[in-house]
């Protein structure tokens, strides 16, 4: 976008972002944001706990600053920050609650960003950055070469340098990095897993801007109401498949990999140890920030399958209206006709189409097929020995629910949600069908149970003396109360 004298202007007048910069409270706003969504990792918060947090802000800042600071309430200030003037903050009532809640904007999040950006850093690393930049380079111009001699001869020269540094190790040449490259690649890694966190709700904004199109559309709608289904599904399809979509979920997937999560787990624990990087004092929420990143995606998720589930809602209740027209039509009809039944109008009443004659022809009907009568022979039973053991017939598959269940709350004492193949990948099935069922009917009774329908996992048993059984379904993830 062009930083001309009129997108300027346009900018200062129109985006939050910049209204926050230049309003009195700033200071305030932006402290309080920091330390209450951004700090913490909050997606949305109710009123009751966000005035609070802001009474004990506007408290301590009275005590020092006098009485006449900030004179209105917290419940005023949260009001006049989420409307539309400032656009600070959005105000909503979640699905199921009848207390607001409030989420940062990402023109806010964008504004806290900058300024932090603002603060004198004691070390400014560029290594990092620059090979990170040759990286993506590298990467852009490998996966778009379709010469296979060509990729065979990249893949070759890279072998041949992984062999290099082999057998340079194996000489007793161990490079390692310096004091001063690790600084610079953990900041650049703490700077890019902050950014991915923003990144999340303005991801979540877009699809709720998305979805408002959608929704405005539907109410300006004066064609048929086929043509308007078959419009409403190719949005929707269109936010699946656009650039954002498409990321998001090939983000998604790649982190709900449970070999992902130990792999960042160990790596975490691995890196922080080290004493250049305990030098800076890095946040302890670094030890989980995957995690982090995994519930905001899980908020994104919920939340475009709210916006989904409320256009279906939408669609319903504009389908009821329009039945509910076509009755009142129908009824205004027999009521005119009751009007004129002693009296009927002289002349052409009312014109019918021709009648139509139903055609059934002989040859369509089936031809006649006599029931099989089944012979039963009289035959004289007579006792006998049996040498087959009859335990089999008495045997039952009871699966045990509770097992399930101990092993579903131990798995989540250690993370915040596991998925149904992972529970599987880690308990095999051991009586198969019955046992997979059961676990079905405990994701309906989970009290927080997610179904991802966009994502299909592959379970497998194998019962004992029998082939390889496999079951196609929706993702299935337990997360923790």
């Amino acid at each position: 976008m062009p930083l001309d004298y009129t997108t300027l202007d346009l900018l200062r007048r129109n985006n939050p972002a910049w209204r926050l910069l230049r309003s009195d409270h700033a200071p305030l706003v932006v402290s309080f944001f920091q330390r209450v969504f951004v700090d913490a990792n909050v997606r949305s918060i109710s009123q009751a706990d966000l005035v609070e947090a802001l009474e004990d802000e506007l408290f301590a800042l009275r005590e020092r600053l006098g009485d006449d600071a900030f004179p209105k309430s917290a419940q005023q200030y949260l009001n006049d920050w989420a409307h539309d003037e400032k656009g600070w903050l959005r105000k909503f009532y979640p699905s199921g609650s009848d207390e607001p809640h409030f989420d940062l904007t990402p023109s806010t999040e964008k504004a806290i960003t900058w300024l932090a950006s603002l603060t004198e850093r004691a070390f400014v690393g560029t290594e990092s950055r620059l090979l990170t930049l040759f990286e993506l380079l590298r990467q852009m111009r490998e996966g778009t070469e379709t010469d296979p001699d060509t990729r065979i001869a990249e893949l070759t020269k890279r072998r041949e340098e992984i062999d290099a540094d082999i057998a340079r190790v194996k000489d007793g040449d161990v490079p390692v990095l310096t004091d001063t490259a690790l600084k610079d690649r953990f900041q650049q890694f703490l700077q890019m897993a902050r950014e991915l966190l923003s990144d999340f709700r303005e991801v979540e904004h877009n699809f709720r801007l998305l979805d408002r199109k959608v929704r405005e559309r539907i109410a300006l709608w004066d064609g048929t109401k086929g043509a308007l289904l078959e419009e409403v599904m190719g949005e929707r399809d269109a936010i699946a498949d656009s650039d954002q979509g498409k990321s998001f979920h090939a983000f998604w997937d790649f982190l709900m990999s449970q070999r992902r999560q130990e792999e960042l787990t160990r790596l975490l624990e691995d890196v922080l140890v080290l004493p250049p990087v305990a030098e800076l004092n890095p946040d302890p929420r670094l030890r989980r920030v995957h995690y982090d990143w995994l519930e905001a995606g899980e908020h994104t998720q919920r939340t475009v399958a709210g916006l989904s589930q409320q256009l279906r809602r939408f669609l319903d209740d504009k389908a009821w209206l329009e039945n509910r027209r076509i009755m009142d039509i129908l009824h205004g009809i027999e009521a005119k006709s009751l009007e004129v039944r002693e009296t009927p109008p002289s002349g052409d009443f009312m014109p019918l189409d021709d009648s139509a004659v139903t055609v059934d022809l002989p040859l369509e009907r089936p031809l006649f097929r006599p029931p099989v009568r089944p012979q039963i022979t009289d035959v004289v039973l007579e006792a006998g020995e049996g040498d087959v053991d009859a335990a089999a017939l008495f045997a039952q598959v009871v699966v045990d629910r509770e097992a399930l269940v101990r092993h579903v709350r131990q798995t989540l004492q250690a993370r915040s949600q596991v998925s149904l193949e992972e529970l599987v990948d880690q308990r095999p099935l051991r009586q198969g069908l019955a046992e997979l069922i059961a676990y079905l009917q405990l994701a309906g009774e989970w009290p927080h149970a997610v179904v991802d329908e966009e994502t299909v996992t592959r379970i497998e048993w194998q019962a004992e003396g029998e082939a390889v059984r496999r079951a196609s379904l929706p993702r299935i993830i337990f997360v923790r109360d």
